[in-house]
């Protein structure tokens, strides 16, 4: 028998002050059994950061051939915003880029080798798409704080993310880079 998804609840406080978005969300998140705490960790940011009418995460956790981890979609169905998690290839960034009106990948990964791995690949309006990191050790210590039962604040200002995840207080800047 194959092992379900186990639903992970986080209880967000978001104050994005570089964007002026002030939500509290209460997000219920499967995490599939081959995702790992840091794409989960990765994943809930992404859609912190990104925050606004209309996203969702995908069916099933994590990426699948017709949806990003994270996406946007307005009233019609029509999608805003496309925004992979973790180490997509040029394949998926391409098809995303041509199906929304704008892309972003939020990564756990080194950025210096997935940037490396799309380089002279076909990714449509590739100058267009945001790609962000957070400094690995931040990553990691956020996941360590994982439970079935989150509480998290997640404070944006000036590029800087300040996170406080069960009790544990973790800051990094966030990292922007741009493909080719």
């Amino acid at each position: 028998m194959a092992i379900g998804a186990t639903i992970q609840t986080f209880e967000v406080q978001l104050a994005d002050v570089d964007r002026g978005v002030y939500e509290d969300l209460s997000l219920r998140v499967a995490q599939h059994p081959s995702e790992t705490d840091a794409y989960l960790i990765t994943r809930v940011l992404a859609y912190a950061l990104e925050f606004e009418e209309g996203i969702i995460f995908s069916a099933g956790g994590v990426s699948t051939g017709e949806e990003p981890a994270v996406m946007i979609k307005d009233l019609t169905g029509d999608i805003l915003a496309w925004i992979e998690v973790g180490a997509p290839d040029a394949a998926r960034l391409h098809l995303g880029s041509k199906k929304a009106d704008r892309t972003a990948v939020y990564t756990h990964r080194e950025p210096a080798k997935l940037l490396a791995s799309w380089k002279g690949k076909t990714i449509y309006q590739a100058q267009d798409i945001v790609v962000r990191s957070f400094d690995p050790r931040f990553i990691d210590s956020a996941a360590k704080e994982l439970t079935r039962r989150n509480t998290m604040s997640v404070s944006v200002t000036e590029g800087q993310i300040y996170l406080e995840i069960n009790d544990t207080n973790l800051e990094t800047e966030i990292h922007q880079h741009q493909i080719g």
